[in-house]
């Protein structure tokens, strides 16, 4: 049996909300205290189902994914405890709080080897029952904020930065940031596409940011750095005993393991960066995943996905699943390169010096007249990436090595507008920033020059 939260029900203070997104499985036979612990906890958490005995909590486990386990230590042809430590040897499960009527140092101890979180004395009240609950959910809160943090250290080796926010205000940008703004809340698939280097993983965080799963964890999965073999086990978690959990009917680890990032991120938002590089053993593993989400799996994840690559000429030579495709491109995202994005990239530029120099200890640079002129005029093919290791070389050397900077390539054919402002900018590059000088030389006016720098951010 198992009951939603009742509609109208009033939270109460902080114990309500910490448990309101709570599912709790009381296992016990003894329909009196069944009968009380649910009208304990149903008024305050999101699910709570009932077992009259060990083989009927089975069978709600392999169902659904539960936060907590409220077992009864005295049930019929085996002790509560000797069932938990049987699922235990599986693998895992919930944390569990045990009922019992004995207050012996040896059950207790018998209890926790056996990997209860807790224990509660009967006759039971109605505010240890509660208490014991939140308890739980704020260690298992805790290990979740441990493993994510475990996970990100590995992910990228050192500290970084991490930003949840666009830079810039091209039209482009403002485009994005509408477009995003506007899927924030709906649980379709995204697929951000772009070339490398544009800040596909800054525009999921920002979508994440904008969603209501804002306050929820964001995990960023590198597709290219988890090997086939392994990609499960990230996910799911691993059962004890070496062997990966796997996912269940239902998305779920089976045997009960909830230490994979699925579990960690729940409630939350997964990113899939480089979609395209994943190994093509590792791909039904993430088919079933979505195919599971459709049908209602219990981690309540928003799905993220990026890529560098074409997935429809990945489709066609045969390396990404079609169905795989068709599942995750249902709201397609495109990020516009550095090129196009005007005078962002001196926006950018200005970023990556206040950041890159507190975290050097160097001396921020000043940007001069010819620096921006020549930010502006190269093409930034490593787009964001790039310009950010142009400007940690410039404030290792204490110089902007405009050299390494060059315009398109001739054979581009580039829009008028480009052309001149490219143009103009060379010619103030070569005059110092003596605007009088470069409009003498170009055979234009002072006037036209300072409206095209007034246009351009200069």
């Amino acid at each position: 049996m198992e009951q939603a939260q009742p509609e109208g029900a009033v939270e109460a203070g902080g114990l309500t909300a910490r448990l309101a997104g709570a599912a709790i499985l009381v296992v016990d036979d003894e329909p009196g205290m069944r009968n009380f612990l649910r009208k304990t906890l149903a008024p305050h958490c999101r699910h709570v189902a009932e077992a009259d005995s060990t083989a009927a909590a089975e069978a709600l486990l392999a169902e659904r994914h539960f936060d907590v386990v409220i077992l009864d230590n005295m049930m019929p042809g085996q002790s509560g405890i000797e069932w938990l430590a049987g699922r235990r040897r599986q693998g895992s499960l919930a944390d569990t709080i045990m009922l019992t009527a004995y207050a012996d140092l040896e059950t207790a101890i018998e209890a926790m080897r056996a990997g209860a979180a807790d224990f509660v004395l009967k006759p039971v009240r109605s505010n240890q029952v509660l208490n014991a609950v939140r308890r739980c959910l704020e260690f298992a809160h805790l290990r979740q904020e441990n493993a994510l943090l475990r996970h990100e250290l590995r992910a990228t080796g050192i500290w970084r930065p991490r930003r949840d926010r666009l830079i810039g205000n091209s039209p482009q940008i403002e485009a994005l940031r509408a477009l995003l703004a506007r899927v924030a809340d709906m649980p379709s698939p995204v697929l951000i596409r772009g070339e490398s280097g544009t800040g596909k993983e800054v525009a999921a965080r920002h979508l994440h940011a904008l969603s209501a799963r804002a306050a929820r964890p964001f995990v960023a999965i590198n597709c290219a750095a988890v090997p086939a073999d392994l990609l499960e086990e990230e996910l799911f978690g691993k059962a004890s005993g070496g062997a990966s959990s796997g996912g269940g009917r239902d998305g779920a680890p089976e045997g009960g393991r909830d230490d994979g990032l699925l579990a960690s991120a729940r409630g939350g938002t997964i990113f899939f960066d480089e979609v395209a590089e994943m190994p093509a053993a590792a791909q039904p593993a993430l088919l079933r995943l979505l195919e599971d989400r459709a049908a209602g799996a219990p981690f309540d994840l928003r799905y993220l996905f990026a890529t560098s690559r074409s997935l429809s000429a990945e489709v066609a030579a045969g390396r990404f699943r079609e169905d795989l495709f068709f599942r995750i491109n249902v709201i397609d995202v495109q990020m516009p390169p550095l090129r196009q994005r005007g005078h962002d990239v001196l926006d950018l530029a200005e970023l990556f010096m206040d950041e890159l120099s507190a975290q050097l200890r160097l001396r921020p640079l000043a940007f001069t007249p010819a620096a921006r002129g020549a930010i502006l005029r190269h093409g930034w093919p490593g787009n964001i990436r790039e310009l950010s290791n142009f400007i940690e070389r410039a404030l290792i050397f204490d110089r902007f090595p405009l050299e390494t900077l060059s315009p398109p390539a001739a054979a581009e054919i580039e829009p008028l507008d480009s052309l001149e402002r490219r143009h103009i900018l060379t010619a103030l590059e070569a005059t110092g920033g003596n605007r009088s000088e470069a409009a003498r030389r170009l055979g234009v006016s002072r006037k036209t020059i300072d409206r095209k720098c007034a246009a351009w951010g200069l």
